[in-house]
Parts: structure tokens; sequence; C-alpha cells
């Protein structure tokens, strides 16, 4: 194996696979707040409610979007540079692979349809129910890549056939513990990506002091008190895993902590059952992976203790600017977090992408040099790309605030604004004509609730 080929593919994978999951962790967090946001509005029918939907729900929407044409980026890289694994154990990973993308892309994205098109032509219940379709096949897509990634790590339920892997025992493999403990960890550090989010766009609204800032204010709120339990989940799940490695991976623990004398132990143990090697991962990315994710942990930690409470008192969370932009400035940290959480469980388990099965060095597709540098420049080329389109639409649209947009946006005939209720057809539309101004035919347009507050005083 050519060592320009492995390191290419590796770098290809790490950046692809990396970057999907920025986008993966934004919206499982993002789809489960608009879910719990709009089955509110669905009970309490204010439009205040309802305005929160739409405003968050576009933001969802757009990081989906542009996240799914990155997931399909990552397939087409993923085919072409590591057939060996595919060749290996595509037994057992191509089941797996196949139920995440029947979920994901046809399950998953027709309910999306649903929800943004069923505007004012769903009931409203039939409307609160597709979004929280969504958000579960979310979360089984989220399994299923997990119950992938958590054999990759911890093979279960596999017997050998002609030096290939075949699926023994479905049930090990669904309950694997190693997909398991991710699972619980990825949903957290999700609830906390988009309590971080919200809270940082509010937070700008609010220093910069918007007119919409009572519902600015709200939504603060909302992350910050979605962010602490978040984290602590997260934490629990990451603790019981760390706990977990001296058993399944004690290279990638003894690495983490430094133990020289345990390290050259178990690199004896290794050579002498798998034959001459080195299987000592990267100290440099083990260590350096974990070690942001603590820090960044320990950071986000102390900003949600503070965070929830400065939220219980009303004029903090409109009033303190220095804490707007501590909590703007804070938006990255859940990112660099989970990117650095999965640096270390990724580079940790080296050289094995079949932990004690099957070596990276194996898995890696024959091709050229020349082949694999065009292939990583096309690719990260349009990674960078998506990734800088996605932050500019998202910056975009936060930065408008809770304006009219397309997402609810009421289009039957004579009707010029979107329904505050939510889509519900059954009876006048509450709040009249566009915000925007005035139409033909109209009375002058209602004004916004936050109006008839006093503005805050800085």
């Amino acid at each position: 194996m050519n060592q320009d080929v492995l390191d290419l593919a590796r770098l290809q994978f790490a950046l692809t696979a990396g970057g999907h999951f920025l986008f993966v962790a934004l919206t499982l967090g993002l789809v489960t707040v608009v879910a719990a946001l709009q089955t509110r509005a669905t009970i309490s029918g204010k439009p205040q409610d309802a305005r929160m939907v739409r405003f968050w729900g576009q933001l969802y929407v757009i990081n989906y979007a542009v996240g799914i044409v990155t997931g399909l980026v990552m397939e087409f890289q993923f085919g072409m540079a590591w057939s060996g694994l595919t060749h290996e154990a595509g037994n057992i990973l191509g089941a797996s692979l196949a139920v995440e993308t029947i979920v994901a892309f046809f399950v998953e994205s027709t309910f999306l349809g649903l929800w943004i098109f069923g505007w004012h032509r769903l009931n409203r219940w039939a409307h609160l129910a597709a979004i929280w379709i969504v958000a579960l096949t979310a979360y089984l897509s989220a399994y299923w890549i997990l119950v992938s990634n958590g054999f990759l790590n911890h093979p279960v339920g596999y017997s050998s056939e002609g030096g290939e892997l075949v699926l023994d025992d479905p049930v090990a493999v669904l309950t694997n513990p190693s997909a398991l403990l991710a699972f619980g960890h990825v949903l957290a550090g999700a609830l906390l990506t988009a309590g971080f989010f919200m809270a940082g766009v509010s937070a700008y609204h609010l220093f910069r002091r918007s007119p919409e800032w009572e519902f600015f204010g709200r939504s603060l709120r909302i992350g910050v008190f979605v962010s602490a339990p978040a984290l602590m989940a997260a934490a629990v799940f990451g603790g019981i895993q760390f706990a977990t490695l001296t058993t399944f991976q004690p290279m990638k623990s003894a690495v983490f902590s430094g133990k020289a004398a345990e390290i050259a132990r178990l690199q004896a143990e290794l050579s002498a059952r798998f034959g001459p090697g080195d299987y000592v991962p990267s100290e440099a990315w083990t260590r350096g992976g974990g070690l942001v994710m603590l820090i960044s942990f320990g950071l986000m930690m102390y900003l949600c203790f503070a965070g929830v409470i400065l939220a219980c008192f009303k004029k903090v969370v409109f009033r303190f600017r220095l804490w707007h932009l501590v909590l703007m400035a804070a938006v990255p940290l859940p990112y660099l977090a989970m990117i650095g959480g999965w640096v270390f469980r990724e580079s940790g388990r080296q050289p094995w992408v079949v932990y004690g099965l099957l070596k990276t060095e194996d898995a890696v597709s024959d091709l050229s040099p020349g082949t694999m540098r065009l292939s990583l420049t096309v690719f990260a080329t349009v990674f960078v790309l998506l990734v800088v389109l996605n932050a500019w639409l998202l910056a975009r649209h936060a930065r408008r605030g809770p304006v009219e947009s397309g997402l609810g946006h009421d289009e039957r005939p004579g009707r010029d604004g979107p329904d505050a209720d939510g889509p519900d057809t059954d009876g006048p539309d509450p709040d009249g004509p566009d915000p925007d101004g005035p139409q033909e035919g109209h009375g002058p347009p209602p004004s916004d609730p936050a109006d008839a507050l006093p503005a805050p005083r800085y």
C-alpha cells in the first residue's frame, strides 16, 4: 500500500465526515426544538409562539438542505476510497447503511416536505405530527449510522467466512454498547449545539436593541435552559464511554492518559497476537482531540451554570450586554467539542478501521497518489463551498429576524399573510394582512405584540 494514498484517503474522509457531522449536530438539535415549539404553538394558539416556529424552523430547513448535499458528497468519496472496507465488512455495514438511507432520504425527507409545504393546507394537528415524525426519523437515521460506527469501534455479532465478515447476531449489533452510548452522547451534543445556537442568535439581536426584543428574550431563555441539561446528559454518556475504553480499546485509553509503560505492554501484546506492526495511534491527534473536547466542555459548563442563573432575571436577559457578547462568542464551542470528540474516537482506534479485525491500510482502495490528490482537492473544495454557503445563509436569515419569509407563507387566494396560529384551515386568519405593509382591500397592518411593550433602557 502506497503510504501517500493511505494518508490522503484518511484526510479526505476526516474532512468530509467531520464536515457533515457539523451539519448533523445542528439539524438534530434544532428539529427537536422546533417540534417542541410547534407543540406549544398548536396548543396555545398564540401568534408569538407560531412566529417562533417559523423563524427557527427556517434556520433548521436551511441547515438541513445544505447538510443533505454534504452527506451525498461524503457517500461518493466513501465508496471510491474505501472499497476494501466494503468488501470485507459490507455484509454487516451494508444493512445498517441501507436502512439509514431509507429512513433519512425517503421517510424523513417526505415528511419534511409535508411540513414545509403543508402550512395552511394540513390540519394543524396533522402538521404537528409531520414535524415530530421528521424529528423521530432524524434520530433513527443517527442511530443507524452509529450502529455502523459502533461496529467499527467494537465489532460484535459477526462470524468470518472465507475471509469476509458475516452478520451472525443482529441483536448484538443493534445493541452494541459502543453504538448506544455514542447515540446518547450525540443526541445530547446536538441539543447542546442547538441551545448555544439559539442563545447566540438571540443575544445578537438583544445586543443590537432589536425591536423584537420580546421574541428574542424568550428565545434566549429557551436556548439557555435547553443547553444546561443537554450538557449534563452529554457528560454522563461521555463519562461512561471513557470508562469502557479500558475494556474495548485499551490502547486508546493508555495513549490519552500518557501511560508509557502501559502503551509498551499493549504494543507487545498486539504484536504477538496480530503480527509485527505499529499498534500505537497518533498521540497528537488522540490526546489533542480529547483535550479539545474536555476544554470546550469545561468552558460550556461554566457558561451553562451561569446562564441558568442569569436567565432567571428578566432585566439581565434584556440588558446585560456583556453576557450577550459572551453568548455570541460561545456559539462555536459545541462544534469544537463534537469535532474534538470525533477525532479522539476515530484516531484513537488506529491502525484499525474495524478494531482488531481489519487494518486501515487494508481497507483503502487501490488508487494512484495522483488520483487521490485530485479527489481530495475536489471534495475539499466542494465541502468548503457548502460550509461557507450554509454559514452565509444562516447568518443572513438570522440577522433579518422573524420577518415574513417563505416558510409558513399563506399562498391561498385572498390570503396575504401566514396564519399566526399555525397550519389550521378551520377558520379565518387571525393575523390579518402581511405585517410588511398594508395591502389593497385591507386595513392597516396590526402592530407586533412587542410594540406595545416599553423599549428597554440600557
